[in-house]
């Protein structure tokens, strides 16, 4: 709706205040449009911030897998190990076992040959000292005999060190496997705590990436009304010229003189609901102000001459559009001052001048300030 204010002063002079709807329009687009936008700023630092979150945990990821990939080659290592030291065992059991076959078997021949001897009451060794043809010989033989009950000996001993030496090696080779063991058992404690930390990781990763899709869309429907409403506001600065030009032409209009209407009954019941829908709450003042632009209307050349086109031209008064109008009118709304205020402005009182048009108050708007509204 364009309203234009065309005031009298008292040496005759026009002084025209002009506004429009459609520059409220325009104000509240742009207002819309710029806390669009602070959203859309706060989106895109959100979204920045999630995906530096995003980056930083990937990060966090891409170290604990080569951590995991260090730790998993620790326990292969250590596999090996533990399967060397087992096979280690093994075969020493195995030496160990032979060793102590052997020994056992050493010892037992001695005792059968020792007991042979005893039991035969052998007397090889003193046969052949005595049977010895000489003191060299019998030497000889005594150093024989000597060497090989040495040599028994010796080897005896040999398999008892070699014993020894196996079983030592054995309980060594049985602490590193333990040693061993427990390293394994706490890398794998280790893998274990790094696996979970890679799925926490990971999960909120998954959870990040969530978020941005959402923000993302946000962002998206953000920009998608900032585009709509920079269209509209294409349109509406379009349609302010528009109306500023024909605010222009109403100003320099004809006008007519309230003796010069015919007003009906109709009228005056059409006027006082519409007063009511758009005053009805206002004192008594600016019910009558309503009125009063209602037949400046119809005085004007620009508009249509009679109340009923005024109040019904295309989107002129809300009440109308919305249908408020109709509802009052079904039901005679209108309040005794609606219809005073009716009967005073279509005799041609009026508190606004020659006042066309009225809002309530916005920022740059100029005019006769009545109850809640600005008239001009």
């Amino acid at each position: 709706m364009t309203i234009v204010s065309v005031m009298i002063t008292a040496a005759g002079d026009k002084i025209i205040t002009q506004a429009t709807s459609t520059k409220d329009k325009i104000n509240q687009t742009e207002n819309e449009k710029n806390a669009l936008q602070g959203q859309l700023n706060e989106s895109q630092e959100n979204l920045e911030g999630l995906k530096n979150s995003q980056n930083s945990l990937k990060g966090e990821l891409a170290g604990l897998k080569d951590d995991m990939t260090e730790i998993s080659n620790n326990l292969e290592e250590l596999e090996k190990k533990i399967a060397q030291k087992i096979t280690e065992i093994e075969e020493t059991q195995v030496a160990l076992d032979e060793a102590r076959a052997t020994e056992e078997w050493q010892q037992e021949c001695m005792v059968i040959r020792a007991r042979e001897m005893y039991e035969r009451n052998d007397t090889s060794y003193l046969n052949a000292i005595i049977n010895a043809g000489s003191l060299s010989d019998m030497l000889n033989v005594a150093d024989y005999f000597e060497k090989i009950a040495s040599y028994d000996r010796g080897k005896l001993q040999e398999f008892i060190e070699n014993r020894q030496y196996i079983e030592a090696q054995e309980a060594l080779l049985e602490s590193e496997k333990a040693e061993f063991e427990n390293l394994k058992a706490a890398a794998e404690a280790e893998k274990n705590k790094v696996q979970g930390m890679i799925s926490k990781t990971a999960n909120s990763i998954s959870k990040y990436a969530d978020q941005i899709s959402e923000e993302e869309q946000h962002a998206l429907e953000i920009e998608a009304e900032i585009k709509k409403k920079e269209e509209d506001l294409v349109y509406l600065k379009q349609k302010l010229a528009e109306e500023m030009a024909m605010s222009q032409t109403a100003a320099n209009s004809a006008w007519r003189d309230i003796s010069e209407v015919s007003f009906t009954e109709g009228d005056r019941y059409l006027l006082a609901n519409l007063i009511y829908c758009e005053a009805g709450g206002e004192p008594y003042a600016g019910q009558l102000a309503v009125g009063s632009v209602v037949i400046n209307r119809v005085l004007s050349s620009v508009y249509p001459d009679s109340v009923v086109g005024v109040i019904y031209q295309n989107k002129q008064f809300s009440p109308v559009a919305s249908g408020r109008l109709e509802l009052a009118l079904a039901s005679n709304k209108a309040t005794a001052s609606c219809y005073k205020a009716a009967d005073e402005a279509m005799a041609g009182v009026t508190n606004v001048g020659t006042c066309v048009y009225f809002r309530t108050p916005v920022e740059g708007l100029t005019g006769i300030s009545i109850g809640g509204h600005i008239f001009y």
